[in-house]
């Protein structure tokens, strides 16, 4: 287990340069383009896999940086460089992270590829949890899942919603309610792997943000998936639905794994790196602006209005980059989050992103209101971090009862 560390090692700065290179020179040039589109920016994921940044390979060793902090670094600089296009060429990762966290090993092996396709065929694949009655409220979930055992097949039933990739993906990961009576802890994830007949795409949204990452409805009707598409296998949710029925009779007791959860859990540092990168973006725009923008026959930067403004900025950014290291380290050394850390990480990381890039705005007056100058698009990409993957208000629920443990 690594030691938690602050600094970076010569190989996480390697890496962490390369990405920040690929911002700068491919990702922003194009960031307003496909905003305005509002598109998946398919030849900027094809050359992020040309480089080796949208792979398996690349993601796995992050994932599996002994540290901690290669998801987190790589991250911030990606949505550093624009948060639409860099949901794109992420957006893959959470389908991945579900199957790693519910999957055997021979799951990841098989699907886990296929998501990411090759640098000659680029795929992305979609995580599936969402619906239009259950959002933070995972307990509604109406989507539905029934076994076939004559021809051990899964049947899927229900409409999924705000599904990354959702209907373009070549691999979908499906949350779904196996047993309606244990509430979440009745549901079970599933691989719907490629032209599966009965899965389509609703409706396609318009956002406020990130408009060049892809987000719809995934409606599924009669899906028919075989029986090894069932994530985990059906023997460990068998065992899983058993505990969970004698906790019931018996009244509770101890918290059943639930699919969608374990995957968020997951995920919540990652979010808040990306709330870090967007915020960080913003503040050294505004910084830059501050330091050439005159007026009253000096830059604003020396108007001590304008100069407190930045140095809180700069002071939360930092603060939320600690916290989505300590909660990130704490996660790939295997250390609970027993006062809710990864929440912590994504609350905080979250809202400085809206105020700092909101700041930003303000610290450019008229111009930051136009779309000549990117902190608009950013202000707009930050408002989705306190939203998805768990709201502010459901992360402070997730810390509060953990304080009262």
């Amino acid at each position: 287990m690594a030691e938690f560390t602050l600094e970076l090692n010569d190989d996480q700065k390697q890496v962490r340069d390369w990405l920040h290179g690929f911002a700068a020179d491919v990702m922003r040039p194009a960031a307003a383009e496909w905003d305005e589109r509002e598109e998946t920016p398919w030849p900027i994921i094809q050359e992020a896999a040309k480089l080796g940044i949208y792979s398996l390979d690349f993601y796995a060793q992050q994932f599996f940086d002994p540290t901690g902090l290669g998801v987190p670094m790589t991250m911030e600089e990606l949505f550093w460089g624009d948060a639409g296009i860099a949901l794109s060429i992420v957006g893959t990762g959470l389908a991945a992270v579900g199957v790693l966290a519910n999957g055997t090993e021979e799951q990841i092996g098989t699907w886990v590829p296929e998501m990411y396709g090759d640098a000659n065929d680029v795929k992305v694949a979609a995580f599936c949890s969402s619906e239009p009655d259950a959002g933070s409220d995972v307990a509604a979930m109406r989507t539905r899942a029934v076994y076939d055992e004559a021809k051990d097949e899964w049947v899927l039933n229900g409409t999924k919603t705000w599904a990354t990739n959702g209907g373009i993906a070549n691999v979908h990961v499906v949350v779904a309610v196996v047993d309606a009576e244990l509430g979440s802890r009745g549901h079970a994830s599933f691989i719907v792997p490629p032209n599966t007949p009965g899965l389509s795409q609703g409706q396609k949204f318009q956002k406020h943000g990130i408009r060049a990452s892809h987000t719809a409805e995934v409606v599924l009707e009669d899906v028919r998936v075989p029986g090894h598409c069932l994530l985990g296998g059906k023997g460990k949710l068998d065992e899983r639905l058993a505990r969970a029925r004698e906790k019931a009779k018996a009244g509770g007791g101890e918290r059943v794994k639930n699919a969608a959860m374990a995957t968020f859990e997951a995920s919540r540092p990652a979010v808040g790196a990306m709330a870090v990168g967007t915020a960080r973006a913003a503040y050294e725009v505004a910084l830059d602006y501050a330091k050439t923008r005159v007026q009253f026959g000096r830059p604003i930067i020396e108007n001590q209005g304008v100069a407190f403004q930045l140095a809180d900025m700069a002071t939360q950014i930092d603060a939320a980059r600690l916290l989505v290291w300590r909660a990130s380290w704490m996660a790939t050394a295997g250390k609970p989050f027993t006062a809710a850390e990864g929440s912590m990480s994504k609350l905080y990381a979250s809202e400085v992103a809206k105020q700092v890039t909101g700041q930003a705005i303000q610290i450019l007056g008229g111009n930051g209101y136009t779309r000549e100058y990117p902190v608009e698009r950013m202000h707009r990409d930050a408002a989705i971090y306190t939203i998805f993957e768990g709201t502010s208000e459901i992360q402070r629920m997730v810390i509060s009862r953990a304080l009262a443990k």
